[in-house]
């Protein structure tokens, strides 16, 4: 007997178009539950995506086989109903998953850790729930096609089906549910399609067929205790997972560790996180690496890497005093463009420091500048766009004092803001004597940047191999005519100054007409700091900007460095950490 809601294909055709529709729902969900773990590179993007056409084949494989060995419908949904169940328990269980596996992969692996974590994640987490929805396509085949003469015709309406609801399973989780609800009820709502439409087909009941009373009373037995007991037994358990993980798993935290925080939420780019003390509030978009700005309620100065880039406009505003003296200055306030504007720290101590100062900050994350107005006091009189850096660049003829750039958060390094072709952009919208300021972010101790830059030697003097650093300050060193690196010291982060002076000497002499006496010493500390950077032949370009595989190889070996410590410590017998 088959059911009565298959006497009408068109139930098949809306299993193919919410199945096509999930798989890509749960391709977005992933890449949104490993970002505050990995990252969101194109790596991750590719373990994900590999992972994903790797469980379909496998399930396309399997689901034909099943479907000629045993056309039954009811296995197929039986199946979609299981992999709504472990879709529904993603946001419950994913995050411990992903944090154990990454412990295991620490002590297990040298190399490549990341990659590896975010791999086996991808394959522990992923893989079966998407084996079982791709058993759909050639399953509905051949349930869906009575005669060979139709198959085109079946086939065709199904791959559009599914290719309708992939459309929109990217678009939605995308631009609507991430953004309003988040990652965990994303996955909670696109299981709990797949489970209505499986209750659905296995609440519709079967269609009778003719047979004699005996047939008759054996059918309906083996319905009742067989296939379709089954169906229903497997829906209870459906049900009784999906409002567990509904009532536990709904408001997920990325960071469950973290008891206190005052804020954590997503937007279309990031996981964002604030929290605070007494003395200061600190932000995050991500759960393992890095605080991209700290703001001290009392108002002092942090000590965060950002603060040191307070380097550019005093020398920069400096080297204009000196050239004013000599009747070649101008009579301009000081200008700053600060692309990666964030929750706008840097912004507001220039407008601190400089009460007349133009400042402008471009921040692509519309969340970001929202939390920045609703926890970091970011003034009015600061311009805040929401647009993509170099795009912005592309678009504006203005041009400033000092643009900074600090838009390599975590260990997620644009490609496009981090070629020759961008520095060149960036240069042409600098004045005469102006400034680029970057921050790297991610330390590079044992390359040249580390050892050649600090010691003055060049990249080429050092044999180590070239690190993400190097190839960003060659990048730059080919650009600009002089580019100095300072190692700020206590963080893996460094500052570049990119210009056409001598910018310790400027900073030196812009110190001296300093007022506040925290921003002074601060500089004075830096000044010593800066050395001339010997640029190697390390040039990224918009056709070849390896960001990716350099930040993930820069991220072992910090990672290493901090288990190394802890293994010497525990050989030591200290187990003072």
């Amino acid at each position: 007997m088959k059911r009565r809601i298959l006497q009408n294909k068109y139930f098949l055709y809306l299993t193919e178009f919410f199945a096509g529709m999930s798989v890509m729902a749960v391709e977005i969900g992933a890449s949104r539950l490993l970002a505050p773990y990995f990252s969101s590179s194109q790596i991750v993007w590719t373990i994900i995506i590999g992972t994903i056409m790797i469980a379909m084949a496998l399930g396309n494989i399997y689901g034909g086989r099943s479907a000629d060995k045993n056309p039954d419908p009811d296995k197929l949904y039986r199946r979609i109903t299981i992999s709504a169940i472990w879709i529904g328990l993603i946001p419950l269980v994913g995050k411990y998953l992903i944090l154990g596996i990454s412990a295991l992969m620490i002590v297990t692996v040298d190399t490549n850790l990341l990659i590896w974590a975010a791999l086996v994640a991808c394959l522990v987490i992923f893989v079966f729930p998407l084996f079982l929805l791709g058993t759909v396509t050639p399953s509905l085949i051949k349930y869906t096609m009575e005669s060979i003469e139709e198959s085109g015709r079946i086939a065709g309406r199904l791959g559009a089906a599914n290719t309708i609801g992939s459309i929109i399973g990217t678009f939605l989780p995308t631009f609507v549910t991430i953004p309003a609800v988040g990652t965990a009820i994303t996955f909670l709502l696109f299981a709990g399609i797949l489970l209505v439409l499986c209750a659905i087909y296995f609440l519709s009941g079967r269609k009778e067929t003719p047979a004699t009373d005996s047939d008759a009373e054996g059918q309906a037995g083996k319905g009742s205790g067989g296939a379709a007991g089954k169906g229903t037994r497997l829906l209870t358990v459906a049900a009784i997972a999906f409002l567990i993980s509904c009532v536990f798993g709904h408001e997920s935290s990325f960071a469950f560790w973290e008891k206190d925080l005052t804020y954590e939420g997503e937007s279309v780019y990031n996981y964002l996180q604030v929290k605070e003390d007494e003395e200061r509030i600190v932000f995050s978009t991500n759960v393992l690496f890095g605080v991209q700005s700290v703001a001290m309620k009392n108002g002092a100065l942090s000590g965060m890497y950002y603060e040191y880039a307070l380097a550019a406009p005093v020398a920069q505003q400096a080297a204009e005093a000196g050239r004013a003296g000599s009747g070649a200055g101008s009579d301009a306030p000081l200008s700053v463009l600060v692309l990666g504007n964030g929750t706008g720290t840097y912004a507001t101590l220039c407008r601190k420091y400089w009460p007349d100062a133009k400042v402008v900050g471009v921040e692509i994350d519309g969340r970001i500048i929202e939390l920045a107005e609703e926890y970091f006091s970011q003034t009015d009189d600061i311009e805040v766009v929401e647009y993509d850096g170099r795009a912005y660049l592309a678009a504006i003829r203005d041009t400033y004092d000092v643009i900074l750039v600090d838009a390599y958060r975590d260990i997620t390094i644009p490609f496009q803001m981090s070629s020759v072709e961008f520095f060149r952009l960036v240069k042409e919208h600098l004045n005469e004597g102006g400034i680029m300021a970057v921050n790297l972010n991610m330390g590079n101790e044992t390359a040249a940047f580390g050892a050649g830059a600090a010691a003055g030697t060049g990249a080429e003097d050092v044999s180590a191999e070239a690190g993400i650093n190097d190839y960003l300050a060659d990048t730059m060193d080919a650009v600009f005519d002089r580019v100095y690196a300072y190692r700020i010291p206590g963080t893996t982060n460094a500052l570049i100054l990119a210009g056409e002076g001598d910018l310790p000497d400027e900073l030196a002499a812009g110190i001296e007409g300093l007022t506040d006496p925290a921003l002074a010493d601060l500089m004075k500390r830096a000044t010593d700091g800066f050395v001339l950077y010997q640029g190697g032949n390390h040039i990224m370009t918009d056709d070849q900007a390896p960001v990716e595989m350099l930040g993930m190889r820069q991220i072992d070996l910090l990672i290493r460095g901090e288990i190394d410590y802890y293994k010497k410590k525990i050989l030591a017998g200290d187990f003072d950490f």
